[in-house]
């Protein structure tokens, strides 16, 4: 584990999560509904499922390798798993 902890990942993190929040928003001004039907994944059995399956697997690898300092980063990326495997459907 690094010196610093899970601050600067959790910072990381917190910036790309924002970015898609503000991608999702701005999609939604232009067309009405879209962002209910991006984020549509969450609610689904098959995508909450990949994404708990995505988290915990790479919780399992990244905590034995370098500690919680990777953690946050952990639940970005089983997001984004979760949310490509919904869309090839």
């Amino acid at each position: 584990m690094n010196e610093q902890g899970v601050a600067p990942a959790l910072l990381g993190a917190t910036v790309v999560l924002a970015i898609l929040v503000i991608r999702t928003a701005v999609r939604e001004l232009r067309k009405p509904g879209s962002a209910r039907h991006e984020w549509t994944f969450l609610r689904e059995r098959r995508g909450l499922l990949t994404f708990l399956g995505t988290a915990s697997v790479l919780s399992a690898v990244s905590w034995t390798v370098s500690g919680p300092a990777h953690v946050p980063w952990v639940g970005l990326a089983a997001l984004l798993v979760a949310r490509i495997s919904s869309k090839e459907r």
